[in-house]
């Protein structure tokens, strides 16, 4: 099995590239996709997130006010740390659940956002990068998010920054430019992976 850890700045197209590589054959283990269903309604997840955070954070119908929470703890990185430490374990159960029913000569691609944020490089055969400039993911936020410059930004400055992302890189996949051009690139990654998975 060979551990690949994908990470990439928020609007980077790092799901884009996670995409591409599961059309290819990879398993993708999404731990962003995982964060979310640990703190679905009824999970014990969302209680505890409740009695951290309160019950303001839920919407009408019981679910979790995402943006709400978010605009909470990403201002303030003491409750972002409490908040953390409630998703991150749950995570961390279901992903080692999916990644002992992958067959032993996958190639699985763990999507992990805050990865060089928590040194997790380590835990990894390859880690990908996924890197566009600040500017690039300012835009995309804007036009595919809706979100607002400002909010973007704090979001972005909330996270690792370009250099730090880089320095973990075992493998870069630049995306600033066509779709067509991502697609090259992944298609020459997901060559390397194979050759590199088939020698064990």
């Amino acid at each position: 099995m060979l551990m690949i850890g994908l990470t990439g700045g928020i609007g980077s197209g790092k799901s884009e590239v996670s995409k591409r590589l599961a059309a290819r054959g990879a398993v993708v283990i999404d731990a962003d996709k995982i964060a979310r269903e640990v703190v679905e309604p009824g999970t014990p997840g969302l209680a505890r997130v409740v009695a951290a955070f309160g019950e303001e954070m839920l919407r009408p119908d019981g679910s979790l006010d995402r943006e709400r929470l978010g605009s909470v703890v990403f201002a303030d990185s003491e409750k972002l740390a409490a908040l953390n430490s409630i998703v991150h374990p749950l995570v961390g159960e279901r992903v080692a659940e999916l990644q002992n029913r992958s067959a032993d000569d996958a190639i699985v691609v763990y999507d992990v956002p805050l990865l060089a944020e928590n040194n997790l490089a380590p835990m990894y055969d390859v880690v990908i990068v996924v890197d566009a400039a600040d500017e690039v993911r300012v835009r995309r936020l804007a036009e595919h998010r809706g979100m607002a410059e400002a909010d973007a930004k704090a979001r972005i400055a909330a996270q690792a920054g370009r250099e730090e992302r880089l320095a973990v890189a075992d493998v870069v996949i630049p995306n600033e430019g066509a779709l067509d051009e991502l697609d090259a690139r992944v298609s020459e990654v997901w060559e390397e992976l194979a050759a590199r998975a088939a020698r064990g």
